[in-house]
């Protein structure tokens, strides 16, 4: 019964601190098709990644605050509980970081489509 308990109270903790810090995870940025994109469609393309990604950086931060907020709330959890929650976190900064650096990859092969059309 009390694992049971220390559960509820960790999924609290946990699900209460993220509703308490709502972190928007941002949208996703327009990447223009390079083959066909004017040359200020590129630009405004080049804005809209760079925009996003100071997004993405103020999302990280965001979730880093909340998670640092969740453990100081956690107090004395099980191993198993605390295990979890830090591959819950681990696992939603990673797939934001591997998420901006596909959208950098896209957009670089963009330029080099538009480079290359330009020669």
């Amino acid at each position: 019964m009390n694992k049971i308990f220390k559960s509820a109270i960790f999924a609290l903790l946990v699900f209460g601190s993220s509703l308490a810090v709502a972190c928007d995870y941002p949208h996703r940025a327009d990447v223009p098709d390079g083959s066909t994109a004017t040359k200020e469609e590129m630009i405004a393309g080049q804005r809209g990644v760079k925009a996003y990604m100071s997004a993405m950086e103020v999302y990280l931060s965001c979730i880093e605050a909340a998670e640092q907020e969740t453990v100081a709330a956690s107090g004395d959890i099980d191993e198993e509980a605390k295990q979890q929650r830090i591959e819950m976190y681990n696992k939603k900064y990673n797939a934001a970081v591997d998420e901006m650096n596909l959208v950098a990859e896209e957009f670089n092969i963009q330029v080099r489509a538009y480079k290359e059309r330009g020669q």
